[in-house]
């Protein structure tokens, strides 16, 4: 202390920040003692004298332990040292946590008619709580929360905790947890009120997630809404429950919905190492007719890609996400050393399977596929089914960590195709929290193709690899076997994998540091190329750039590669 007396009587006129180390505790527990010091709001004050800090520092002792209790430590021991640098003030704080108070007793009661409902009896035997653990106040107040949400989501309206105590022993450092939830009467959906005059009323009702009678839901008020918002036929969707009916146990709900905008137009523009310039155009007519029929036509030019379709769309059984829906386009695409001009049209139906969309197509094309020396024209009958997960919001309100996108197609040649083949790809994403700010992404590619005379598989249907959204370190489609003249003409397989760290940064940036490997193959044997490198990301509402430094390892005297990525959407 005698060092915090010599600070005090220091002149006030010197002044600078200061940098402050907690040394003796896990990343969790030094976060919560910096956000309880009042020393953190003045670290990057450049206007600290030497008397302000030794008042600041007078209250780390208490500071601290007033940050360790929540988390079961109630005697921990503090020290701190203060010195004085050319950069400014060095606060360093030695902790000892000391012995936690640990849970002894957990009771988690439930009664009243929710008493066997499996959601909750799922929630109280979760482990969050029990015996043997570490005491901590957050587990033991997310208990509470949770019992009372999870029940009111459920029907369960007028829940209420009539027992929550939480017991501690500072001697014997154990702790008893006493919970009980009185679930009251589970409420019903009551009256249902729609007032719109888009759709038509059979249509309408197609989008309501729950009916009159089923047991009231939170969940199914949100995926309601969700599915209004996302129709795009409403400018604005609006779903209100009513007072609730104590003695029929229902509650009503009242769905207001405005018209939205009958053309919608959008452009975006961009650039990228893979495709340069790049810029999409597209208009939709969204209200065709009180069926909910829509159409689009979309332009997207870019240095590797011009492709201008039109679609026509009709709405079936779900209409939110179920649809019929047929149209064409031309499209011209450079892949590898082939260019692959196609003219075709299509006819497909969406359905909704479980949590899954399944896609069920037919494509007829004329394709010409073209080298440098030789060109080479199909016309192709392609029937294909995909299965993909839902998107985030379709069928609850937590978003979804991973997706999937898998796809069979083929074109036989008993269809009148010129080319006989069947292919198969796809593609999977996986992210993982490890806390609030660093999280892994792994990232998959499969394909694979069955064709009895590979120089017969059109241009479209080859594997390539390389690229921004493949193995970074090399250019788009630059990896690929070669033929006797050197081009590049795609593969029968495609196999490629990433695993990135991620950490969030203010101001909605976030870096990354990356391993790519992968490569387009005619056999699952051959080698694989591979890279690491590091990245940033930066997006707000309309506006999305990356910036990916990648170098390649599996080929010697190959430098690092800059992969960018801008766009905007207007």
């Amino acid at each position: 202390m005698a060092l915090a007396v010599v600070l005090g009587l220091l002149p006030a006129i010197v002044a600078a920040k200061i940098d402050i180390a907690v040394e003796g505790l896990s990343s969790s527990l030094e976060a919560n003692v910096r956000a309880y010091l009042t020393l953190t709001r003045y670290a990057d004050r450049d206007d600290v004298s030497g008397q302000t800090l030794s008042r600041l520092t007078r209250r780390i002792r208490g500071e601290v332990a007033d940050a360790l209790k929540p988390f079961g430590y109630y005697d921990p021991t503090s020290r701190y040292e203060t010195k004085r640098t050319e950069a400014g003030w060095q606060v360093t704080i030695e902790v000892e946590p000391g012995s936690a108070v640990r849970f002894s007793d957990v009771d988690i009661a439930l009664e009243g008619p929710g008493a066997e409902d499996p959601k909750l009896l799922a929630l109280r035997e979760d482990g969050q709580l029990k015996p043997g653990r570490r005491l901590s106040h957050g587990a033991y107040d997310r208990k509470k929360d949770d019992l009372l949400r999870v029940a009111r989501n459920r029907g369960y309206v007028e829940a209420k905790l009539t027992r929550h105590e939480l017991l501690i022993d500072l001697e014997a450092r154990r702790a008893t947890a006493n919970l009980t939830l009185a679930t009251g009467p589970r409420y019903s959906f009551g009256d249902i009120t729609i007032s719109q005059d888009v759709l038509r009323p059979d249509l309408m009702n197609r989008l309501i997630r729950f009916e009159e009678g089923e047991p009231y839901s939170l969940d199914a008020l949100l995926t309601t809404q969700y599915a209004l918002d996302d129709s795009q036929y409403f400018s604005t969707a609006e779903v209100q429950t009513g007072a609730i009916d104590r003695e029929a146990h229902t509650i009503p709900v009242t769905i207001f919905a405005q018209p939205g905008k009958k053309h919608r137009y959008t452009a975006s523009v961009g650039y990228g190492t893979d495709t340069k310039a790049r810029g999409r155009l597209a208009w939709n007519n969204r209200r065709i007719n009180d069926r909910g029929h829509r159409s689009e036509v979309e332009l997207t030019a870019s240095s590797v890609l011009t492709d201008i379709s039109a679609r026509y769309i009709i709405p079936i059984d779900d209409i939110a996400l179920e649809k019929l829906e047929g149209g064409g386009g031309w499209k011209r695409e450079e892949l590898g050393d082939l260019i692959s001009t196609q003219l075709g049209a299509a006819v497909g139906i969406t359905e909704i399977l479980g949590n899954w969309q399944r896609v069920l197509s037919v494509y007829v094309v004329e394709e010409e596929s073209r080298l440098p020396e030789s060109a080479r024209r199909d016309f192709l009958i392609i029937p294909a089914i995909s299965y993909a997960t839902l998107p985030f919001g379709k069928i609850g309100w937590q978003p979804r960590r991973w997706t999937l996108f898998a796809e069979l197609s083929g074109s036989p040649s008993t269809f009148g195709s010129d080319a006989s083949y069947l292919r198969f790809r796809a593609e999977a994403e996986r992210i993982f929290d490890i806390d609030q700010n660093w999280h892994v992404r792994l990232r998959g590619q499969l394909g694979a193709s069955w064709v009895a005379d590979f120089s017969e598989l059109p241009a479209s249907q080859r594997f390539f690899a390389g690229g921004d959204r493949s193995v970074r370190g090399f250019a788009l489609n630059e990896l690929s076997p070669v033929d006797g003249d050197g081009n590049r003409i795609g593969a029968r397989h495609l196999l490629t994998g990433t695993v990135e760290l991620e950490r969030n940064l203010p101001r909605n940036f976030r870096g990354a540091v990356f391993y790519d490997i992968g490569n387009a193959i005619n056999d699952f044997n051959d080698p694989l190329e591979y890279s690491v490198g590091v990245g940033l990301r930066y997006q707000v509402a309309v506006v999305s750039l990356g910036v990916d430094v990648a170098q390649p390892l599996s080929e010697s005297g190959r430098g690092p590669r800059l992969h960018l990525f801008m766009s905007a959407l207007f």
